[in-house]
C-alpha cells in the first residue's frame, strides 16, 4: 500500500513548539484528521483536506484515518502535546487491531511532541526532577474508584504527579475529592502548581500548598503538578531534588 498514517503531536500551543519532523510530515500530507481545535491549528493549503471531528470519537477518527491510508492517501492524525500521552496514538493501534488484516501492512508512524506536562514543568522550574506519575483524572474511560486508588498509591509512594483533565463542567466535584486524597497521602504542605494554557497568551502559573489549593484553581486547560514531600521553592521556581533517602 502506498498510503501511510502518521500520528503526530502539535505540542502544547505555541507554533514554535511543534517539532520540525512534525512540520515536515504535515507538508507531505494529503489529509489531516483530528479533534476540531487541533485540526484548526494546521494551515490550509491546496491539496490538503482537513477532517475535523468532535471529542470522544477517537476510534471513529482513527478508523477513518486507516481507511484513507488503505486507499493510498497520506494521512496525519493530530493531537495536542504528544500523541502517545492520553491521546490518539493508542486509539490508532486499537482501531488497527480491530480492523481488517490488510491494514497490518500499512506504514504507520508515531511522531513525538512536547507534552503539556513537560511544557508546564519547564515553566514552573523542575517539579518532575525525580520519579513521577502522569495521571488522567477524567473518568470517561476508567472508573473513578480506580483513579482514587492510583492517586493514593502514587502519593503514598512519594511520586510527584502530573494531572491531565483535572476538572470539567460535567464533573466539578471530582477534583475536590482528588485534593482530599492528596492532602491525606502527601501532606498538606506539599506544593501543587496550576499551569493554565501554557505557551499561549492566556498562560497563568500559580503554586500553592495542598492546604491552600481549591478546586476552582483548575479547569480543562490546566495542567496540575503536585510535588513530593521533598519538592521545594527556590526564588520564583519550584523543583524536586534528584535524590531521595
Amino acid at each position: 500500500m502506498s498510503g501511510w498514517v502518521v500520528v503526530a503531536g502539535l505540542g502544547p500551543g505555541r507554533e514554535s513548539l511543534i517539532v520540525p519532523e512534525v512540520a515536515d510530515v504535515l507538508a507531505e500530507a494529503t489529509d489531516v484528521v483530528g479533534y476540531i481545535p487541533y485540526v484548526r491549528r494546521v494551515t490550509p493549503r491546496p491539496g490538503l483536506t482537513l477532517h475535523e471531528s468532535d471529542n470522544r470519537v477517537e476510534l471513529d477518527r482513527a478508523t477513518h484515518a486507516l481507511e484513507m491510508a488503505a486507499e493510498g492517501k497520506r494521512v496525519v492524525v493530530v493531537s495536542s502535546g504528544d500523541p502517545g500521552v492520553f491521546a490518539m496514538a493508542s486509539a490508532v493501534f486499537e482501531a488497527l487491531e480491530a480492523g481488517p488484516q490488510e491494514w497490518l501492512t500499512l506504514d504507520i508512524r508515531v511522531l513525538p511532541g512536547i507534552t503539556a506536562m513537560l511544557a508546564a514543568a519547564a515553566r514552573i522550574g523542575a517539579p518532575l526532577g525525580h520519579d513521577f506519575a502522569a495521571i488522567n483524572l477524567s473518568d470517561n474511560l476508567k472508573p473513578w474508584d480506580l483513579i482514587e486508588t492510583r492517586l493514593r498509591a502514587a502519593g503514598e509512594a512519594g511520586f510527584a504527579m502530573a494531572f491531565y483533565n483535572p476538572r470539567s463542567k460535567s464533573r466539578p466535584h471530582q477534583f475536590a475529592r482528588a485534593l482530599e486524597i492528596l492532602r491525606e497521602a502527601c501532606g498538606e504542605e506539599t506544593l501543587i502548581s496550576f499551569a493554565r494554557a501554557v505557551s499561549t497568551p492566556e498562560e497563568e502559573i500559580r503554586t500553592v500548598t495542598l492546604a491552600e489549593a481549591t478546586p476552582e484553581m483548575a479547569d480543562m486547560r490546566t495542567m496540575v503538578i503536585v510535588g513530593n514531600r521533598d519538592t521545594r521553592r527556590v526564588g520564583n521556581y519550584v523543583y524536586t531534588p534528584r535524590s531521595a533517602l
